[in-house]
């Protein structure tokens, strides 16, 4: 009877050792001279982020291409194609400040247009800001407070500098639906040794039962052109208020007639070659 009551003890206790238990955690000795009273941690305000965006300080125009000239340089006798970009009362019409939007920018209009073919809407914004409907709006943003311009405001082509760069955003050519050869370039499939009408197709878009599928990004026909193009760090060759006109060195994208969004260049100091030639004038 002894025995076999010290057997069932045992047999408890060993039960009891080998049950499951729940881990305790134990917090480690951390020492508090190894952690930094301050950290640097990031701030995601709206504040901080306008700080790092990268803005121009100075607020861009809307100008109309009128198409493309030669221009010859006086001094070296150069030719270079230029484009000629005509700002037709360009006129401030309203601010953006941080406080009421969240950001600085200015809204620019560009020409005069009919009252009778502006919206009532429309007409109540302009003759809120007593400004002439205009034929296009656009917002500019900028750095900071500084950059904002009075309404009213007229904007001519001397806003700009002769030898200074400037960035032109606008929408490229549409060429409408294309093939492969002039969409992406490709090389066409032999004229004769047995093709049969795929002289101008892509030829083959996939590969066998592995992957089995045609992948993403294959070049095909399809829509080409009209998109947003930015053409950045291109000189002005001259200004002229009397007639309106900026010519730029180089091809801006779209065809005649369309609106160029022109904003100080960002990737590198707009003043750049004129404080170039400035500092070789005072070399000599």
């Amino acid at each position: 009877m002894f025995k076999s009551n010290l057997i069932k003890q045992l047999v408890l206790q060993r039960a009891q050792s080998t049950a499951f238990k729940k881990p305790q955690l134990v917090a480690p000795e951390i020492a508090l001279a190894q952690v930094k009273p301050q950290l640097n941690i990031l701030k995601h305000s709206p504040e901080a982020a306008l700080i790092r965006k990268r803005l121009p300080y100075r607020s861009g125009v809307l100008a109309k291409k009128q198409g493309m000239v030669p221009y010859f340089d006086e001094k070296t006798g150069n030719r270079y194609p230029a484009t000629v970009l005509e700002m037709n009362n360009v006129e401030v019409i309203l601010n953006r400040t941080f406080a009421e939007h969240g950001y600085f920018a200015n809204q620019i209009g560009y020409g005069d247009v009919s009252p009778k073919k502006v919206t009532r809407a429309l007409l109540g914004h302009f003759s809120s800001k007593e400004v002439n409907p205009k034929f296009e709006v656009a917002e500019f943003r900028v750095k900071n407070e500084k950059g904002l311009l009075p309404p009213a405001t007229l904007l001519k082509p001397s806003w700009f500098r002769e030898g200074q760069y400037v960035d032109c955003k606008s929408v490229s050519k549409g060429k409408g639906f294309q093939g492969v050869m002039k969409r992406h370039n490709f090389h066409g499939q032999p004229a004769s040794h047995g093709n049969s009408k795929t002289h101008r197709h892509g030829g083959s878009i996939g590969q066998n039962q592995t992957p089995g599928r045609v992948l993403p990004g294959t070049k095909m026909p399809g829509h080409m052109g009209h998109q947003n193009r930015t053409l950045q760090k291109l000189e002005v060759l001259k200004v002229d208020d009397k007639l309106g006109v900026i010519l730029i060195k180089g091809s801006v994208a779209g065809p005649k007639g369309a609106m160029v969004k022109i904003l100080d260049t960002i990737k590198m100091d707009p003043l750049f070659g004129i404080k170039k030639a400035e500092y070789k004038a005072s070399k000599k």
